[in-house]
């Protein structure tokens, strides 16, 4: 019923709660949150990188240039488009755009701290 999701490994899709999507450099980042089990502290997930399919399209139809642009890739729309029909997403209202922009913010802060963590831990070793 939901080949793409399958063709990912996920056999059982009535387990899905929900899905995030963002971009990070030149890839989109799928990750697919599941339904929480009984005894289990956090709810399972499993993250998806696909990466944008480059195109050049003509700036205007006067001039030979071109422009660089990027977009989803294919088979991600097609995993999307089965999401949706699962999770039946509600629609966002400013506050929550909003709100869903700062904890993006949030995570990538923590993504970068505990990456300079890292690196200073290695630069320390290196002493």
């Amino acid at each position: 019923m939901y080949p793409n999701l399958t063709g990912l490994g996920i056999h059982d899709p009535k387990q899905i709660e929900r899905y995030s999507l963002r971009q990070e450099a030149h890839k989109d980042v799928l990750k697919i949150y599941f339904l929480k089990q009984k005894g289990e502290l956090f709810a399972k997930s499993v993250k998806f990188k696909y990466p944008r399919q480059m195109k050049s399209v003509r700036v205007d139809s006067s001039s030979q240039n071109y422009k660089d642009v990027s977009e989803i890739n294919r088979n991600l729309t097609l995993v999307i488009d089965e999401l949706n029909q699962i999770t039946k997403p509600a629609t966002y209202t400013q506050k929550d755009i909003k709100k869903k922009v700062l904890s993006d913010l949030r995570h990538l802060e923590k993504v970068v701290t505990s990456k300079i963590a890292e690196i200073e831990a290695d630069l320390e070793k290196l002493k």
